[in-house]
């Protein structure tokens, strides 16, 4: 996929901290094959999960704005800890739709939940935030909310190790209380966090279902564009990618996370 493209109409601007919101442009693509998709990675400010509200909600704002300048119709934020802390900021600076992922991973784990124990687990800033224990709660009052903050999970993804004995043990590590704890539904709140799918599931069993909520956002984001009349008149659509460090790394590292190649990426001078 190449990051030179030229749109006739207005595209959806994409951002995330890094690489991990590639997940769910995947899923955007395979939901609305037809759009113009621009994503920004803030690489050079990565991670986001352990700094302050404070200066996540300043990037986000700066990240928001770059891809405003672009003339997108709609804004997704592919990142949780930017969901977490700064939608609500974000939505008062534009009038363009904003979608973030923590509400609508909330209602796939409602559906997805039989005995109404639920987990998410996430980067430190998302955990610490509580937005995916509101966002549930606004939706069932009566569930059982389990959270546990997994930062090495991040690292884990974006080298690679996956499937390996490191993996599995920082999956004991991390997820053992929740497996006490009998849930039966895990929220997979990063987007780095489907590439540990397997270990992470492995190691809860077959009786707990994951969500990711990359699938759910997808699905939010094309409603969102037919309520407000938004939808490309045609096809096919198109994929830009903007980093803001040297992009070698996002280029080599980015199939894992889209599921196909990224042939170049242009980096923006801040």
């Amino acid at each position: 996929m190449s990051s030179t493209t030229s749109t006739r109409e207005p595209g959806i601007g994409v951002f995330d901290s890094g690489i991990g919101g590639l997940t769910v442009v995947h899923r955007m693509l395979e939901a609305l094959p037809n759009e113009h998709l621009i994503y920004l990675g803030d690489t050079a400010r990565f991670p986001y999960g352990t700094k302050s509200a404070e200066v996540v909600s300043r990037y986000a704002l700066e990240n928001a704005q770059f891809l405003l300048d672009k003339g997108v119709k709609m804004l997704v934020v592919a990142c949780n800890t930017m969901s977490a802390v700064a939608l609500d900021m974000l939505r008062t600076h534009t009038d363009v739709p904003i979608i973030g992922v923590i509400e609508p991973g909330a209602r796939a784990a409602l559906a997805a939940t039989r005995n109404r124990k639920v987990g998410v687990i996430g980067t430190e800033g998302t955990i610490s935030s509580g937005s995916y224990t509101r966002a549930l709660r606004a939706l069932d009052t009566g569930l059982e909310i389990y959270t546990r903050a997994c930062p090495l999970f991040v690292a884990l993804a974006e080298e690679g190790w996956v499937d390996n004995a490191i993996a599995e043990q920082a999956a004991a590590m991390y997820l053992a209380s929740l497996r006490q704890s009998r849930i039966d539904t895990l929220v997979l709140g990063c987007t780095h966090y489907p590439l540990l799918a397997n270990t992470i599931g492995g190691y809860l069993g077959p009786e707990v279902q994951l969500v990711d909520s990359a699938t759910e956002t997808a699905r939010e984001v094309a409603r969102t564009l037919a309520a407000h009349g938004l939808e490309a008149a045609s096809g096919p659509g198109s994929t830009s990618f903007f980093v803001t460090d040297v992009p070698d790394r996002f280029i080599k590292v980015a199939s894992r996370f889209l599921g196909s190649a990224v042939d170049s990426a242009v980096r923006l001078e801040r």
